[in-house]
């Protein structure tokens, strides 16, 4: 039996999905309040950035994994307009429930898929952009959820990985202080749920730096691979190309 990581212990593959299906499923209601008070709302902007750097057009095929509660779904449906194709999924059925509402609320309708991302059930060569935001992490094997997203694009079309990341080193101290002190309190405060806010502090730890993920990337088959730090490294963009 394989083991992985989940935040700082390590537990069987198996058990690693249970886990963070328990967290998610635990959070959903909340997601939202706490993505906007955790980073003081510059998740939108890093967000922003990414539907840029995508470059979504008109008639073209999206595909958001581990879409949450669809915020960059959202702004790829507006681009693609109406002769476009947007897709989102999820493993946890109560995020993708809650991205599926939220949107309805908008007066938008999108094709929502329960899936894991290291299988999923799209062809190959099918979709000109895939994202995944603040996702990755908590995949079982990583590598294999990239593969994957390379497969599912035609050639030339381009992933987006948002994703928490490697800090500026001067400022480590005060975010780790921040990370361990004052999230697991708003987990508890907010949410009601220390544990699963100490988990994903633990888990950005836990998750490779820039550089690491870029040869991840690579490693999947993508080219032209570069990167973004945002917000001094809390977060960085990662784009690549299928060529």
């Amino acid at each position: 039996m394989t083991d992985t990581d989940f935040g700082f212990e390590r537990v069987a593959e198996e058990e690693k999905a249970r886990r963070v299906a328990q967290v998610f499923d635990r959070v959903a209601d909340r997601y939202d309040l706490m993505n906007d008070l955790m980073s003081f709302g510059l998740h939108r902007l890093w967000k922003a950035f990414t539907v840029a750097l995508a470059g979504v057009r008109e008639g073209e095929r999206v595909l958001d994994v581990a879409a949450g509660s669809g915020d960059l779904a959202l702004e790829f449906a507006k681009r693609a307009g109406p002769g476009g194709e947007v897709w989102l999924t999820d493993i946890n059925r109560a995020m993708l429930e809650r991205g599926r509402d939220r949107l309805l609320d908008r007066g938008v309708t999108l094709p929502a898929v329960q899936c894991d991302a290291e299988a999923l059930p799209f062809p190959s060569d099918y979709f000109d952009c895939v994202s995944v935001a603040f996702g990755l992490r908590n995949m079982t094997d990583k590598q294999r959820a990239l593969a994957e997203m390379r497969r599912v694009l035609k050639p030339a079309g381009r992933l987006l990985v948002l994703e928490f990341s490697r800090v500026w080193a001067p400022l480590a101290k005060a975010y780790d202080w921040y990370s361990f002190t004052v999230l697991p309190w708003l987990g508890r405060k907010v949410a009601g749920d220390e544990a699963a806010y100490r988990y994903l502090a633990e888990s950005i730890r836990m998750h490779p730096d820039q550089e690491s993920l870029k040869a991840m990337l690579e490693q999947a088959g993508l080219e032209k691979v570069e990167y973004f730090n945002l917000s001094a490294g809390v977060a960085a963009l990662h784009r690549g190309y299928k060529i």
